[in-house]
This record gives C-alpha cells, sequence and structure tokens, in this order.
C-alpha cells in the first residue's frame, strides 16, 4: 500500500474509536521519566530519539529562544563514523540530547521526571506510549506491548491504570495529528529527495522542506 493511500487511511481514523482503544488499555503518566531517558542495553546507553518535524523544530526554537542545533540533531539512523566524523544521510530530526543521552529538555528532581517545554513537546512525545499500526508512522521505543483495534501500546509503566474520557479523546485527537503529519513527511520527503553524495565527514538531513545541514540551514543556501 503506498504512503497516499495510508494518508487516506490516516485521515478517515475515527478519534472516537482511537479513544476508545485507549481508554480499553488505559494510561496515566508516573513522571518515571523512562520515555525521556536513554535507553540501557547490553552495549551501555543509547542515545534518546524522539522524532521532531521541522516546523516543531522552530516553535521550540521560539519558545527556548535556543538555536536549531540546541532543540534538535540529525536522526542517527543511516549515518556513520567516517575518518572526520560522523558522516552520511539521514531522513529525519531527533530531539537534541544531553551529555548522558536524555532528551535535553528532561528535568529531574528527587526521581520525579519532568518536561521542561511540556506545553510546547512533540507530537510524538504528545502521544507516547501508544501509536496508530499503519505503514509509514513511528512505533516509538520499540515494539508494541498490546494492541486494541489499531491503536498499539509500547512499553510504560503508566499503562494499565484508569483514565478519564477527556484524556483519552484528547489523547487520540493528538494521535490522529500524529499519524497524518507522519505520512504527509514521509511523501514530501520522498517528493523532494535528491541523493547529496555528502563530503567526508558531512551529514545532510533529508526532511519535507528539503536537504538541509545539521544546523538546520538549507544546503543550497
Amino acid at each position: 500500500m503506498s504512503f497516499e493511500d495510508e494518508l487516506a487511511r490516516a485521515r478517515d481514523l475515527d478519534t472516537g474509536m482511537l479513544a476508545d482503544a485507549i481508554e480499553d488499555i488505559g494510561f496515566e503518566c508516573t513522571r518515571c521519566g523512562a520515555c525521556c531517558k536513554a535507553a540501557e542495553s547490553a552495549d551501555g546507553r543509547e542515545e534518546h530519539t524522539a522524532t521532531v518535524f521541522p516546523d516543531e523544530v522552530r516553535e521550540l526554537q521560539d519558545t527556548t529562544d535556543y538555536d536549531w542545533r540546541d532543540v534538535a540533531r540529525p536522526m542517527p539512523y543511516g549515518l556513520n563514523d567516517g575518518p572526520d566524523g560522523v558522516e552520511g544521510e539521514t531522513f529525519e530530526w531527533a530531539l537534541e540530547t544531553d551529555g548522558c543521552g536524555d532528551c535535553t529538555f528532561y528535568a529531574e528532581e528527587d526521581g520525579v521526571g519532568a518536561c521542561t517545554v511540556h506545553e510546547d513537546r512533540p507530537l510524538i512525545c504528545r502521544t507516547y506510549p501508544f501509536s496508530v499500526a499503519l505503514d509509514g508512522t513511528n512505533q516509538p521505543m520499540g515494539e508494541a506491548v498490546d494492541r486494541v483495534g489499531s491503536v498499539r501500546a509500547h512499553e510504560c509503566e503508566g499503562l494499565g491504570r484508569d483514565m478519564g474520557r477527556d484524556d483519552a479523546e484528547e489523547l487520540a485527537g493528538a494521535l490522529k495529528e500524529r499519524a497524518i503529519r507522519e505520512l504527509e513527511e514521509a511523501i514530501a520527503v520522498s517528493e523532494r529527495y535528491e541523493p547529496t553524495n555528502p563530503d567526508i565527514g558531512e551529514v545532510v538531513v533529508h526532511d519535507s522542506e528539503g536537504a538541509k545541514r545539521p544546523d538546520g540551514t538549507s544546503i543550497d543556501d
């Protein structure tokens, strides 16, 4: 099925049915911070990777007065270590991380986590730990641990907790919006993509607005 077909499916998603599924699974954020921090693995800590759209980067810039590179970094998938540093092409942006590999906007006090840009957080953060089962949409932080209809739930200690209908409907609306945006982004990237053959030590990010340097500027500038 093409991205265009999946986009039509995403636009036809019934938010009421999504809310039913979310309410059936249940969720309440415990502020454990697991979705904002680097993951522990056999190879050590893996940097937090949360996808962020170009316009979301700019919104966070407006909120924080940060430079582009303080907000977002090239998604590491597709990049390699070259003789002069990281190089290659990638197709998404990820929220920037701190020296520990945690999201740069994550803060913790006495074991309680908080997002310092909570009101302006990206859609993938607004919808975690849920995703929609459509080709071309992201599954955050691994495979699903539960599924009801087209709604997938991913590992989180807040799953299975009672939640109000208003919260479920708000989350469902954001989940549909995210599914649509991810597919629109994928279509725009595929339409605009032209291989750039980066120089040694150069990184190019292809997003819906074209090919960019890691600082968010167009490579055509």
